[in-house]
């Protein structure tokens, strides 16, 4: 799953490396617009749909908080 979040964040924005081990949202990285379409892109490739009250910066700070949301939202 880890590799499959870096490969969508990566096709999002390019110019950042999504493997370090950095808070996206504080390195600005990913802002509110790509937030949006990050949710878009995980609920298509996972069938699954996030909730919104899930979408808060502190669930897209890093790729394992992306895959604990993505979990938690029913992606296997």
């Amino acid at each position: 799953m880890k590799e499959q979040i870096i490969k969508i964040l990566t096709e999002l924005r390019p110019e950042f490396d999504f493997g370090q081990n950095v808070n996206f949202i504080e390195e600005g990285m990913l802002d509110s617009f790509d937030i949006v379409s990050l949710v878009s892109e995980l609920d298509a490739t996972y069938g699954i749909s996030i909730d919104g009250m899930d979408i808060l910066p502190e669930n897209f700070s890093t790729v394992e908080s992306i895959e604990r949301l993505l979990i938690k939202n029913g992606a296997k």
